[in-house]
């Protein structure tokens, strides 16, 4: 089913509000790393919101998911107070974690593998005709 125009302005809206809160409670960078939101999908009763985060170079994610999670009525009363005039309900926020630049990470490294496995070999057989 496609998400209808409400849905996404409430999910643009809660991704703005809320990669500016984790920013300012410094969730952005951890250590070495680095969390942004990757995406918000909200329901279509708007009262409830997928929350999507995306780690960079952080060694233990479920550990950091679970600190948001721990956090979560901190950053649910800062956004409350932001978008409280926009909306009738705050939506509940679940957090998930976005493994999609694992898998590009990997898909890459799986077609440089390929791709060398391709090169001829140096003093290797040559084809025919040359």
């Amino acid at each position: 089913m496609e998400e209808s125009k409400r849905q996404k302005q409430v999910a643009a809206l809660l991704q703005e509000e809320l990669s500016d809160i984790f920013r300012r409670l410094g969730f952005s960078i951890v250590g070495k790393g680095m969390i942004s939101l990757s995406g918000v999908k909200v329901t279509p009763d708007l009262l409830e919101a997928r929350v999507y985060l995306s780690f960079f170079q952080i060694d233990d994610k479920e550990a950091m998911l679970h600190k948001i999670e721990e956090r979560g009525w901190e950053i649910k009363r800062e956004l409350a107070a932001r978008v409280g005039k926009q909306l009738r309900r705050m939506p509940e926020l679940q957090y998930f974690r976005d493994d999609t630049l694992d898998y590009v990470y990997k898909m890459e490294a799986l077609f440089h593998k390929i791709h060398e496995d391709d090169k001829p070999k140096p003093g290797g057989d040559a084809p025919a005709g040359e």
